[in-house]
């Protein structure tokens, strides 16, 4: 079974920095597109970024130019660099990724367990 495990959350002063990792185990065949997310208490999961296999970026708006979203395909992992972090940006932080577990099947959604960012002012 295919799992994906987040680390690198935790407490920091806004202006301050940290970075996310997801890393992807288990057999499957190969990884599409993978992304962050996050939840905010009382609001809905929000898209943060993704990235393609190729390495194409896209962001959410109140992100672009404070984080940066990257890949290492040999290693199956998902990075997410935060600076100039913001109160705003607190939330449990979610791993997604698109796999193809046999040859002949299609791909699926996975998501991590999340990780908490707290950003404190």
């Amino acid at each position: 079974q295919v799992q994906l495990v987040e680390s690198g959350g935790g407490l920091v002063q806004a202006g301050g920095s940290l970075r996310l990792s997801c890393a992807a185990s288990g057999s499957f065949v190969s990884i599409n597109s993978m992304g962050w997310y996050r939840q905010a208490p009382g609001k809905e999961r929000e898209l943060v970024a993704t990235i393609t296999s190729e390495g194409i970026t896209n962001y959410v708006d109140s992100v672009k130019g404070r984080f940066t979203i990257s890949r290492v395909n040999t290693k199956n992992t998902m990075y997410l660099q935060m600076n100039s972090l913001k109160p705003e940006d607190t939330a449990v932080y979610y791993c997604n990724a698109v796999i193809k577990v046999l040859r002949w099947s299609i791909s699926s959604n996975y998501w991590g367990q999340g990780t908490q960012v707290t950003v404190s002012s």
